[in-house]
């Protein structure tokens, strides 16, 4: 049985006020491919309680689509307790971020994602301003 290896990174993504959404995907294999991990698994959580990650298929229509969606399920204009004791305007950022989930966790097969065909890792940023996330990334696994 091959040995395993641990290799952790962080990323580092610019983004928009949100939902703000950035497809991670080429960040995250460039960590598979440092870490020289053939086959096992890749851990990713963004750090800060109004950011998420996730998968979609990253095309125009798709991120539009989850953005309403993000929207709808937490109303910016909604009055959000947080805002009562904070006034930061974010109040929504929070609630959105939760509901979708700070981490996944993805296979890694052959040096690479094990993905969808049109499936792609996307980092979204919930704040009412524009954030530099950070992205906590573990991939464990064999060399061989």
């Amino acid at each position: 049985m091959p040995a395993l290896k641990l290799h952790c990174a962080t990323l580092r993504v610019e983004m928009d006020r949100g939902p703000s959404i950035a497809d991670i995907t080429a960040d995250l294999e460039h960590v598979i491919t440092a870490a020289k991990i053939t086959s096992g698994s890749l851990a990713a959580c963004m750090t800060g309680s109004t950011g998420a990650l996730t998968t979609i298929e990253f095309e125009p229509g798709v991120v539009q689509d989850l953005k309403r969606a993000i929207n709808r399920l937490a109303p910016p204009q909604d009055v959000y307790e947080h805002e009562k004791a904070w006034h930061d305007g974010n109040g929504h950022s929070h609630v959105q971020a939760a509901l979708l989930g700070p981490s996944i966790h993805l296979p890694v097969r052959r040096g690479r994602l094990q993905l969808g065909t049109w499936q792609q890792a996307v980092a979204i940023n919930h704040d009412a301003r524009a954030r530099s996330r950070h992205i906590e990334v573990t991939v464990i696994g064999s060399t061989a």
